[in-house]
């Protein structure tokens, strides 16, 4: 049995083994059999075993059965090593587990006799860890690949292990007694010191804290960290210092905000349909993140929406390349001096850069120079600013999508001191990559939307027609904004006799298939307009059109009834004639239309329903009605009430309700007043396409208007060349008294000798002179190309040679031929 004199010699020979502080450990001497020789009073109060219970008891006894079973290799590693360190787990007294933390070194040299055993337990209970040596510690903390630090309350160096020196500031014993800032003059010295004295103040562990900057062993080189800070306590509570440990993570972050780059990208890039915002969003997104100077520049034929070429950069045949975007660190891009959408260079006398290039880009191929000698300038203006601010990186990344070259994106940096990588240039590239595809599409729209914008201007009137009937003004808001096509249009028509005719009409559907039925249909409302026919003649000719073109259509190539279909349209078709302030209309669907007053009243004309055009149905009907002069005629589609829904789910009466509030506060003008109407009725993006055509009355002065009934008597054409002559003399027409006697004398022998019942008259001045024969009689005379042995016949044929226009028009009373000159003179 040991006695407390061996025990005490077992324990400083364990503590000269080096041991950490062994105050509180449990000894127990082992002999050569691994059986308990000496217990001491600590193990009995660790472990609940008194002396005479533990002496002599195998060790393997007091184990937990799983300890047990490796005590054997222990034993061996004991023998091996002269000792052995690690946990057991002891079965107390009690018999609940006890974990202790054993390191057994022997109790004596061999030439002493048998081998016996010193262990020293401390129980792990309420410990952090190991009761490790100093040693050790000193060792892990030596060897360990984090940096650490001891600093006073001062913030000066007391202690520092090696690894912390690969992130610069010296040598371990050199940072002794300096502060953070002497050590690292590049760092951000106050913000850290900062962070440490609050965890002096509050005790409170800083963790993951990330300090991005340079450090002495970089300076070159943007770099990451990820710091740690722990207040240091003495055994009263007090504190000793700060410390912390310190780990880089530059590829991490780097990779982290590429990502984050990534996602803006996607983002933000490709918003729009518009080339030069998708542009500008690519040199958004790279800088400051990426470069500090960004210019997209793409080949003009891009910018306008055609087919990008190719050709070379430099020289008279170099394919022109334009400014789309850039993007500056500094305020105001002062780096370029070309704008957005000037030309742009690449030449070969800016200063000499390091280029990275994506592969053999489509400036590789028509550049003499290898890319690694390539030097880029976009303007001389630019190259100056590159010497100023110090360039000394740039990329040069071809803008490529679906196997075409749009242009080029160069990236500069000058701000930040690490060159661009091969990471770097594979941001770029997945950059440019995604904005390439924006912009193609963007390119694409563009000339899609451009021919489309070309068709509806020839569809639609490219202006108003002058005349004197009526002031008028139009809106057209498609539905398609993309495209700006649908199936609404107007018309204004010039007529015989100074009458004007107005024109509304829709077409089912949107998009380029419904304005091509819209254009049909317009071409032959104008070639019927011509035949001077009656509004309701005019719409059942469409309507027998409409339905033609209808049973035409093959039945599996024809839309389907949620398509664009000519059957269905709706028009309303409206003559006004400004001599006697008559307006006659009808209406194929629906229609709407309003009169607003001289004094501000709106009225709503009843219309009679006529079917839509193609569907079948009653013949159309008319209605004639007198306009005051100053009255405003309103004509609309479907589309100018549509946002409270289909024409078939509202109410009639709350329809012309709302048309009424509005058209009550039209402004003065016509045209602020049309405009003013459809931005009260029709929501940004409007649900169908919207036509508003609106007119004011106008009347022409009686003194302009002459009308003679004449006796069918050949004598009488003699009269009626002198009063003719008379009445243009009045006017100040002289110059076409000749030509109009000529066009009178004909058309009155013609009615006389061929039409029957009363003859009339009339010449009116109006933007032309107007000269119209009226008769009784359906029969229309036709023009004829006489021979030169034949006597007569050629009487119409010398008026469509002096007037500008002539024609038939047919009243219920029989018929009216009319000729229109120039007022300037004589065609002759």
């Amino acid at each position: 049995m040991a006695t407390s004199e061996e025990s005490g010699a077992a324990r400083r020979r364990f503590e000269a083994a080096g041991a950490a502080d062994a105050a509180d450990t449990a000894v127990v001497l082992l002999d050569d059999r691994t059986a308990v020789a000496g217990w001491t009073a600590d193990a009995e109060r660790l472990f609940g075993y008194s002396r005479a219970e533990a002496v002599g008891r195998a060790v393997a006894g007091l184990l937990m059965p799983e300890d047990a079973a490796r005590l054997p290799a222990m034993t061996g590693l004991c023998a091996r090593n002269g000792g052995w360190t690690g946990l057991l787990a002891v079965r107390h007294r009690d018999g609940h587990p006890v974990v202790v933390t054993v390191r057994v070194v022997p109790a004596m040299d061999a030439a002493d006799g048998p081998p016996r055993w010193v262990a020293l337990a401390t129980d792990t209970t309420g410990t952090p860890g190991w009761g490790m040596s100093r040693g050790v510690l000193e060792r892990l903390a030596a060897h360990s690949p984090i940096g650490m630090a001891v600093l006073d309350t001062d913030l000066r160096f007391v202690w520092s292990n090696a690894a912390l020196e690969q992130f610069g500031g010296g040598r371990g014993h050199e940072r002794i007694g300096r502060r953070l800032g002497d050590i690292q003059p590049g760092l951000d010295a106050e913000a850290l010191e900062a962070v440490m004295r609050q965890v002096l103040e509050t005790g409170e562990t800083v963790a993951g804290y990330e300090h991005v900057g340079t450090v002495r062993s970089e300076p070159h080189r943007e770099t990451a960290h990820a710091m740690s800070f722990t207040r240091l306590d003495d055994d009263h509570g007090d504190p000793l210092g700060v410390y912390y440990t310190v780990v880089d993570i530059g590829e991490l972050y780097r990779a982290r905000e590429r990502l984050t780059l990534l996602d803006q990208a996607g983002k933000r890039i490709g918003r729009t349909l518009d080339v030069i915002r998708t542009a500008q969003e690519l040199a958004d997104v790279a800088v400051p993140g990426l470069a500090d100077f960004v210019t997209v520049d793409l080949l003009e034929t891009v910018l306008e929406g055609g087919e990008p070429g190719c050709g070379p950069v430099s020289g008279p045949d170099a394919v022109p390349l334009r400014r789309a975007g850039h993007q500056s660190v500094g305020e105001g891009v002062p780096e370029t001096s070309v704008g957005i959408g000037q030309p742009a260079r690449y030449l070969a006398d800016a200063p000499p850069v390091s280029v990275l290039t994506s592969g053999r880009s489509w400036l590789a191929e028509h550049l003499d120079q290898p890319p690694e000698e390539w030097t880029v300038d976009l303007s001389h203006g630019e190259a100056a600013a590159f010497r100023d601010l110090g360039m000394h990186t740039v990329m040069i990344v071809p803008v490529r999508a679906r196997g075409t070259t749009l242009g080029i994106t160069t990236f500069f940096r000058h701000r930040r001191k690490n060159p661009f990588d091969q990471d770097d240039l594979g941001l770029a590239e997945e950059f440019v990559a995604r904005a390439a595809v924006s912009l193609d599409n963007a390119r694409r729209y563009t000339r899609e939307r451009d021919a489309a914008l070309v068709l509806q201007r020839h569809l639609l009137p490219h202006r108003l027609p002058e005349q004197d009937a009526m002031e008028v003004a139009a809106c057209y808001r498609p539905a398609d904004e993309l495209t700006g096509l649908g199936g609404d249009w107007f018309d204004v028509i010039p007529l015989s006799g100074a009458r004007v005719a107005l024109v509304v009409g829709d077409v089912v559907g949107h998009g380029i298939e419904a304005a091509a039925a819209m254009g049909r249909l317009r071409a032959a409302v104008q070639t019927l307009a011509d035949l001077d026919l009656p509004p309701e003649e005019v719409l059942a000719h469409l309507d027998d059109l409409v339905d033609r073109a209808g049973q035409e259509d093959d039945p599996e190539t024809a839309p389907r009834a949620d398509g664009v279909r000519a059957k269905g349209a709706s028009c309303l078709y409206a003559v006004y004639d400004p001599v006697g302030g008559r307006c006659s209309m009808a209406a194929a669907g629906h229609g709407l239309p309003a009169v607003v007053t001289p004094d501000g009243t709106v009225e709503f004309p009843e219309l009679p329903p006529g079917p839509e055009l193609g569907v079948g149905g009653p013949p159309f009907e008319s209605v004639e009605l007198r306009l005051a002069e100053g009255s405003v005629l309103t004509l609309c589609t479907d589309g100018l009430l549509a946002a409270e829904g289909p024409p078939g789910d509202r109410d009639a009466a709350a329809d012309r309700e709302r048309l009424r509030r509005v058209l009550e506060q039209r402004a003065p003008d016509l045209d602020g007043s049309c405009l003013a109407v459809v931005d009260a009725l029709v929501p940004a993006r409007p649900p169908d396409d919207v036509v508003l055509l609106m007119a004011r009355a106008r009347r022409l002065p009686a003194e302009r208007v002459v009308s003679w009934e004449l006796p069918a008597d050949p004598a009488s054409v003699a009269e009626v060349r002198k009063r003719t002559a008379r009445q243009l003399c009045e006017w100040g027409l002289d110059e076409l008294t000749f030509t109009t006697e000529l066009v009178v004398s004909e058309l009155v022998t013609n009615a006389i000798r061929h039409a029957t019942g009363p003859i009339r008259l009339r010449l009116i001045m109006s933007r032309a002179l107007v000269c119209e024969v009226s008769d009784a009689s359906p029969t229309a005379p036709h023009l004829r190309h006489p021979k030169t042995t034949d006597e007569g016949g050629r009487g119409l044929f010398l008026i469509s040679q002096c007037t500008q226009r002539w024609g038939t028009r047919y009243t219920r009373n029989g018929k009216i031929i009319w000729t229109e000159q120039s007022l300037a003179g004589p065609s002759i």
